[in-house]
């Protein structure tokens, strides 16, 4: 889980200093007594009406509801996220009938995992937690819900209605994604002949029973018999890949992917072959082929019928790809889409590839935040003590920016 602390900046108030070397002069008459000045009556309550107009200027709350467009009832664990500027600053759960609450502004926002980047340092500065969030801050955000399976809609919070500091948004509506056809199935595989099928399937029994030069020789057999047979050439492209044979394995994925554009997981296996060879160039296009089918691109949207650690596969090794390709924002993209969907912290990494991302920006404050994020999700990694001294060192330049001295790269 992510867990953000920030540094409250403390400032201090000057003392007014009155001078006291004026001349002595005899006391003259007193003044008679004077009217206070037209137009400035003295108001006790002033103080507190100030503060109710900054209040009346602040949103402390927002509420609303999800619903699914087929009108079934939504999954329990619904998250609804406020993003500002593409970042996502507080996340709550919705109750099992949809509805949810959105505390603003508070010291303790509802970040309930490490996606969320938690209240900026200027919703932080507030000693007040009930003064909320100002409107005109809220124009860069939007509110959007997150469940497996669904795609959201969008509320856009520049234009919020009413004076009240309590505002209902309204609905975010979510619709069920289908899945593509052929993700993981090519559709070849219902044309092959019997023979063809027959040789595939013993090939397969021959992998999970451990024996992998039958189940080479069977699926040698099933592509010989029918040549378009996709799954048949990446399941031998497998076998090759694990006998340590890599070019015979690129060969056959290679004749899965002409075979069959549609059918993702040879290509995830080229990346993951590429990746291990650093040629991003080839990782980049392998990837893009898979994320190109991004269901949040998607309108009324589509899931890959991948593994969800294969998916965050994917997009990681995109990220690493462009970033070593000098292509940082694309490499942001891809990073941050991975720590959103690595429910099981497959690819912890992405945090540091965020924080040199984020250095390279001198962004040293978002750095730190992702080095501490992978620290606290993998403690007793191998590269746990490195991974310390480069978050000192980006504790430094932090220092050095704020003191407005020149940060020295380490």
């Amino acid at each position: 889980m992510r867990i953000f602390a920030e540094a409250a900046l403390v400032v201090g108030l000057a003392g007014l200093c009155v001078p006291a070397g004026f001349a002595q002069k005899p006391p003259g008459p007193t003044p008679p007594p004077t009217a206070p000045p037209p137009g400035r009556p003295v108001n006790p309550d002033l103080l507190d009406s100030q503060q109710n107009g900054l209040r009346q200027d602040r949103v402390m709350f927002l509420q609303g509801r999800v619903s699914a467009a087929d009108g079934l009832p939504v999954p329990n664990d619904v998250v609804v996220e406020r993003v500002c500027n593409a970042r996502v600053r507080q996340q709550v759960h919705a109750s099992p009938h949809g509805e949810f609450s959105m505390q603003l502004g508070s010291r303790s926002d509802s970040i309930v995992d490490a996606s969320g980047d938690g209240p900026s340092q200027r919703e932080m500065s507030s000693k007040n937690a009930d003064l909320g969030i100002p409107r005109r801050e809220l124009a860069a955000c939007e509110l959007r819900a997150s469940v497996a399976g669904f795609s959201s809609s969008v509320i856009n919070l520049v234009d919020l209605s009413g004076s009240l500091s309590s505002v209902d948004v309204g609905a975010i509506v979510v619709r069920r994604r289908g899945k593509i056809e052929g993700a993981t199935v090519s559709a070849s595989a219902y044309k092959a002949p019997k023979d063809a099928i027959s040789a595939y399937e013993k090939g397969v029994a021959a992998q999970r029973k451990g024996k992998p030069l039958v189940a080479r020789q069977q699926f040698e057999k099933a592509v010989a018999i029918y040549p378009a047979y996709t799954n048949a050439w990446f399941e031998l492209g497998m076998v090759l890949r694990n006998e340590k044979q890599v070019d015979a394995a690129r060969e056959a994925l290679a004749h899965a992917t002409a075979s069959d554009s549609r059918f993702l997981p040879p290509y995830l296996a080229l990346a993951s072959m590429a990746f291990d060879v650093e040629n991003w160039t080839e990782v980049l296009g392998y990837t893009n082929h898979i994320l190109d089918l991004d269901p949040l691109h998607h309108e009324p949207g589509y899931v890959l019928d991948l593994d969800s650690s294969n998916y965050v596969e994917a997009s990681f090794y995109n990220a690493v790809a462009n970033f070593k390709l000098d292509k940082l924002a694309d490499a942001e993209k891809s990073a941050l889409k991975t720590t959103h969907t690595d429910l099981l912290t497959h690819f912890p990494q992405a945090h540091l590839l965020l924080a040199e991302i984020f250095a390279k920006r001198k962004n040293y404050d978002g750095a730190i935040i992702e080095v501490r994020t992978y620290l606290e999700l993998v403690p007793h990694a191998k590269n746990t003590e490195q991974v310390r001294q480069r978050l000192a060192n980006l504790e430094t330049l932090n220092a050095s920016v704020v003191t407005g001295e020149k940060p020295v790269q380490k």
